[in-house]
Parts: structure tokens; C-alpha cells; sequence
């Protein structure tokens, strides 16, 4: 039956249920209803960071041949088709994680390039707040979710005394709000998908670890009263009667609280947002985990991409697997055991063969990824030509703990602020973070510096 409507209705209408509301896609009747100051006028730009554990393998990931005639090496191969899409950065690391255990401190200094505090998880100190989240505490306010942080691993807890004594929460989480609070990754397609479509800020759940946050910021929905406007003499009397240990603590809650009632607020009002009248084909995933570990990255991945292209955020992070993941991989042919176990080689020909193919199979779903973004239009331009897409590891050989030279791979055009296909090498031992301050600079914020740079990374446009 074809159903013809009277009239137009508004992009931001949502079909209501008791406890609930769920965003329409976009209709054509909602086409002149849009105006200047609803949408953009061209395609924002995104931050995309996704994470790998264990390293790569050294001689099968460095090719030959400099600029943009370097060659596609063995674990490379499944980037054929968008090699003129990505950069590989070389001579690119993090200080502050040489001589430190081979995993745990490494992993959320992996954006922000902090020295990480050895703990049980009593007084965690990751030394700064990731790229990730800075971005979104500068410019997060523009979309209904300041970023959006997901994953295939539930975090973990304990701690590892025979990897030094670091608690296991560091090796969870890249995305760290400040140095002692990490934001907890979305493991569940159905849970990750759902916060696309509802009316009011929600942090995802996951086991092991559960943010500070103060269910009385919920009052902010009921009226316009700020709770630290209500609060804030009877903060600064407490401050003076505190230590200076205390008084950061205090500053670092009253932010947190700050922080939710933006993302409420971010929710009440209605926000510019960049509009693509294409169609994405995903469906509201089943409840639970999927059966297969393929089948769960690539959803996740799907859901990634979709909230970037309906603008529901410009900022996201994916961790394929926690430090020191059990993950099993022997659905691989010619694999058998956990990636983190292969990636201790020895060099011995059988095992770093297994271990080349796990690393590869990584490979192929970036190359998933960047393939379904260069697809997805923008107003003739592609989503992966606004975007800039950060893939690497915190390690470049896993027997070896290296944490010079990592494997990094920047893909996307960054709406015409990076010049992609080509091999880029830096000075040796060049800080990581001056690609994250570049990043910085590309998305508005005005950064003199981030974490150890030196300088913003040269050589990207």
C-alpha cells in the first residue's frame, strides 16, 4: 500500500513508547523541513581510533620503496584496494612506556602518551586524558553523543603480579576521560546500536568497571538548574578545608558532574547536524554477543560507521581485543590458540606463522571498514574523505615488546587536510602524540601541545 503524507514532518520527530523513544531515518518528508539552521552545509570531520593488541610481524609489515611508491607487503594485502586511502606512519612511538611491563601501562598510553602509574586499581593514573576525549570535551557539544567508545572484550579485573603488578582496568580501556578515569567501551551490538536512536545520555556498562557518576545530575532533566550551581559554595567551603590531594579529587568529580549535564543538555536542545540522505543497511542487532568472533567485530564495526555517517557522534574509538587477550583465534585455518599466547614467536617459523595470520586477519577488517566508508556518499565526497582513521598497536613486535617504530596506519582524507597513499617517515623515535596534536589542529581545537609532543607531525598534506 502506498501511503502519501499531507504533511511534512520534522527530522527530529520520534516515535514515542512508554519509557522510550526511537529516531526516525530520514524520510523525504522531512526534505523541506531542513533548513540552514538545522544542517550543515558540508560534511563535518570525524576522529576514528582503532586499537590492536600484540604487534605486528616486523619484516612482513614494512615495505619496500618510499612516498607513494612503496610496496604492499604480505600483512598489508588486504589493503589493496584502498592504498591510495592510508598513510603508513613509521618511527612513530611513546616514550613514557620504554622499559615498563611489555602490556598494561602500554594500552592507555596508547592516546595520550602518559606514563602510567603502577597500582592495584586503587589510585589508577594514566598521566593524561586520551586524544579521543579531549576532542569530545572541546567540540563534543555539536552531536547528540561526544563520542562513542566500543569493543569486543569485556574489561577485565584483578591484577597481573606476574606482569608487574599493574591492574588489569589499564589494559581495558583506551579511552581515558582524565588520568583516572577511563570510559567504559560498549561490548554488546544491540546495547552500542540503541544509543544512536534515544532521546537522553547513557554510559554503556561493562563489568569490571563502573564511572563516577552521580545519579543526582539526573535533576538537570526535570528543570534548567544547574546541580553544581547549587552545590558550588558549599564545594569551594569544603576545598579549604581539604588537602591538595583532596582538592584535585573534588575538581576532578565537580567536572565529571559538569560533564553529564552537558550531555543532557546536549540531548534537550536540538544541534546542527550534518544530513546524508543515502540508505545504510543495518538492522537493530539481536540481544547478546554474536556467536562468532567475526560476526561481532564487523557488527560493531557497522555500527561504528553508521553513527559517524548520521552524525550521531565525530568521535569513536574500537579496541579489537583487550592487552593480553585470551582471545582464540583457531577459526583461522592453520591457527591454534590465543593471539597474545602466538605472539610470544620465539621467532620459530610454525608459531610466527600463526601469529602473521592473526595480525593479518586484523588487517582485513580495517580494510572492511575503510572499504565501507569510501563507499557511503557525502554530497559527492566520500565519509572515509571526512575522516581521519587512526589504526595501530602499542607494540611493533609482540616477542619482543618493542615500542619503537610502531605500526601505525592513518587512512582518510580529513576533508581534504591529508594527503593519503603514500609511506611516511618520521625522525626516529618521533612522539606519537605529534600525530594526535595534528589531529587536534584538524578538528578546530587550537592545542599548543598534547601529551609529550614536540611538535605537530610533518609530512601529512
Amino acid at each position: 500500500m502506498n501511503l502519501r503524507l499531507s504533511r511534512t514532518i520534522s527530522r527530529r520527530t520520534v516515535l514515542r513508547g512508554t519509557g522510550a523513544a526511537l529516531a526516525l531515518p530520514w524520510l523525504n518528508a522531512m526534505a523541506s523541513r531542513t533548513s540552514a539552521a538545522e544542517s550543515l552545509e558540508k560534511p563535518p570531520l570525524r576522529s576514528v581510533f582503532l586499537f590492536m593488541p600484540n604487534g605486528v610481524r616486523p619484516d612482513h609489515w614494512t615495505p619496500a620503496g618510499d612516498d607513494e611508491s612503496w610496496e604492499i607487503t604480505p600483512m598489508l594485502k588486504p589493503l589493496a584496494n584502498v592504498k591510495d586511502e592510508i598513510m603508513l606512519l613509521e618511527n612513530l612511538w611513546n616514550e613514557q612506556t620504554v622499559g615498563r611491563n611489555g602490556h598494561w601501562p602500554k594500552v592507555p598510553a596508547f592516546l595520550s602518551g602518559g606514563f602510567v602509574v603502577r597500582t592495584s586499581g586503587r589510585d589508577m593514573d594514566t598521566g593524561g586524558t586520551s586524544v579521543d576525549q579531549l576532542m569530545a570535551a572541546k567540540i563534543g557539544d555539536r552531536t547528540p553523543l561526544p563520542s562513542l567508545e566500543l569493543g569486543v572484550d569485556e574489561a577485565y579485573t584483578g591484577v597481573d603480579n606476574i606482569g608487574g603488578g599493574f591492574t588489569r582496568i589499564y589494559g581495558s580501556h583506551i579511552a581515558w576521560r582524565d588520568p583516572h578515569t577511563p570510559v567504559p567501551k560498549e561490548i554488546v551490538p544491540r546495547l552500542a546500536f540503541d544509543r544512536l536512536f534515544r532521546t537522553g545520555p547513557a554510559e554503556p556498562v561493562v563489568s569490571g568497571f563502573t564511572p563516577r557518576q552521580p545519579a543526582v545530575v539526573k535533576s538537570l532533566a526535570r528543570d534548567d538548574t544547574s546541580v553544581l550551581d547549587l552545590v558550588l559554595e558549599d564545594a569551594k567551603n569544603l576545598s579549604r578545608r581539604v588537602g591538595s590531594e583532596d582538592k584535585v579529587k573534588i575538581d576532578e568529580y565537580l567536572e565529571s558532574v559538569r560533564s553529564v549535564e552537558r550531555r543532557i543538555e546536549n540531548a534537550l536542545k536540538p544541534q546542527k547536524r550534518w544530513i546524508n540522505e543515502g540508505q545504510f543497511d543495518l538492522s537493530r542487532p539481536k540481544p547478546g554477543i554474536p556467536e562468532t568472533h567475526i560476526e561481532h567485530v564487523r557488527l560493531m564495526l557497522d555500527i561504528l560507521v553508521l553513527a559517524l555517517w548520521t552524525d550521531s557522534t565525530r568521535i569513536a574509538t574500537f579496541m579489537f581485543g583487550n592487552a593480553q587477550t585470551g582471545r582464540n583465534f583457531s577459526f583461522l585455518d592453520g591457527v591454534r590458540g590465543s593471539f597474545h599466547g602466538l605472539s610470544h614467536h620465539r621467532n620459530e617459523a610454525k608459531t610466527l606463522a600463526q601469529y602473521e595470520k592473526i595480525g593479518t586477519w586484523h588487517i582485513e577488517q580495517l580494510a572492511y571498514v575503510l572499504e565501507k566508508m569510501k563507499s557511503l556518499d557525502e554530497a559527492g565526497s566520500s565519509l572515509l574523505d571526512n575522516s581521519q582513521v587512526v589504526f595501530g598497536s602499542t607494540l611493533r613486535d609482540g616477542n619482543r615488546h618493542d615500542p619503537h617504530n610502531l605500526p601505525i596506519i592513518l587512512a582518510g582524507r580529513g576533508t581534504g587536510l591529508l594527503r593519503p597513499g603514500r609511506r611516511v617517515r618520521a625522525e626516529r623515535d618521533t612522539p606519537l602524540c605529534n600525530l594526535y596534536l595534528t589531529m587536534l589542529h584538524h578538528m578546530g581545537i587550537d592545542a599548543k601541545s598534547f601529551g609529550d609532543s614536540t611538535a605537530a607531525l610533518r609530512g601529512l598534506s
